[in-house]
């Protein structure tokens, strides 16, 4: 395996060269579809009138389409895979089993529910964040409790996530019952998962978050990958084991609420990243920042492709993820499956 050598002053690393590669062709390919998302559509612009509209010099139509709708939910799009990216990658090295991402264990699920109930029992968004956190907290922590066996069992945790998780989904369904049509509509459409009219409020909270949040995750990798080395030997490295992932699931929450806040649970980011980076770098070890790109990448690719439909017709973005993912899911059974067999 051949690596490059980075050196950034007195600091320096060996990186494998196939792991840069792939870091810089999806940076290059995100860079592109984002660029053409903002100016293809509808009401189709160039590179000048977004020159113009950034420069004030724009009308105001065109300057709204560029700066008020497109940039804004694009932006969106790239931060909240970049967290669902980010928080799957962590929990499944964390747990080692790609079957335990966010979505699959009923943490984005829970997330969810907290952010209805807040807007159910405060009848605002304002604290949306607040309750999409608490959300995945309690059914973290109820997760935990159920499937807890002289510490955190893996196997044990998936299982009772996704029990939770078809729990949670009933919960759901009866908060639904509390709005009237209109906003029942919009709040479905909410939790299938929808990048539709976001603002820059919301860009400015999502990466504000992602600003502390991100650091931390990739400071976490260092513990990360001793623990996918095994327990006693991460534990030899130094690792306080249950401590650790503590931590670390914790700060996967923090990113999964971020996301869903802003987006609502996107069903498959998560689960989908990692293992589209690991099949990319062929790295055994954490790859969190090609996981989180992949994020970002499947997650822009389907907001475009859900306003792209014929006849005007546009699909909560959370559908398209779900294409994405499905396959995926079915690929990752398929090959624990053989694992067990043999």
């Amino acid at each position: 395996m051949t690596t490059m050598t980075l050196r950034i002053g007195g600091f320096s690393t060996r990186l494998p060269t196939r792991l840069v590669l792939v870091n810089a062709v999806l940076v290059i390919l995100l860079v592109a579809f984002a660029g053409q998302s903002l100016l293809a559509g509808t009401y189709p612009t160039s590179l000048a009138d977004l020159q113009n509209a950034l420069s004030g010099r724009a009308d105001k139509i065109t300057s709204m389409i560029l700066l008020d709708h497109r940039l804004p939910r694009i932006l969106t799009a790239i931060g909240v895979g970049l967290a669902f990216g980010l928080a799957g990658e962590t929990i499944q090295t964390l747990l080692k089993n790609p079957l335990a991402s966010p979505d699959i264990i009923g943490f984005s699920a829970g997330a969810g529910t907290g952010a209805v109930l807040t807007v159910v029992l405060l009848g605002t968004g304002t604290f949306v964040f607040l309750g999409a956190m608490l959300g995945g907290l309690t059914v973290a922590a109820l997760i935990l409790a159920l499937s807890w066996k002289r510490g955190i069992a893996p196997g044990q945790l998936v299982l009772m996530g996704i029990g939770i998780s078809l729990t949670v989904s009933v919960i759901n369904d009866l908060l639904m019952t509390r709005f009237d049509v209109t906003e029942a509509a919009q709040i479905a459409k909410w939790l299938v998962g929808s990048l539709e009219a976001r603002h820059w409020q919301d860009v400015s909270i999502l990466w504000l978050g992602l600003a502390c949040l991100g650091p931390l995750a990739f400071w976490f990798q260092f513990k990360l990958s001793r623990l996918a080395l095994g327990d006693e030997t991460a534990t030899v490295l130094g690792v306080a084991v249950d401590p650790a992932r503590m931590a670390t699931l914790l700060l996967a929450i923090g990113l999964v609420a971020l996301a869903v806040s802003v987006a609502g649970p996107l069903p498959f980011v998560a689960f989908v990243s990692g293992p589209i980076a690991h099949g990319l770098t062929r790295q055994p070890r954490p790859t969190l920042l090609c996981a989180a790109l992949v994020g970002a990448l499947v997650t822009l690719l389907a907001d475009t492709a859900s306003q792209s439909l014929p006849g005007g017709l546009t699909l909560p973005a959370g559908i398209f993820t779900a294409l994405i993912g499905a396959p995926v899911l079915l690929w990752c059974l398929i090959v624990e499956s053989r694992k067990r067999r043999g």
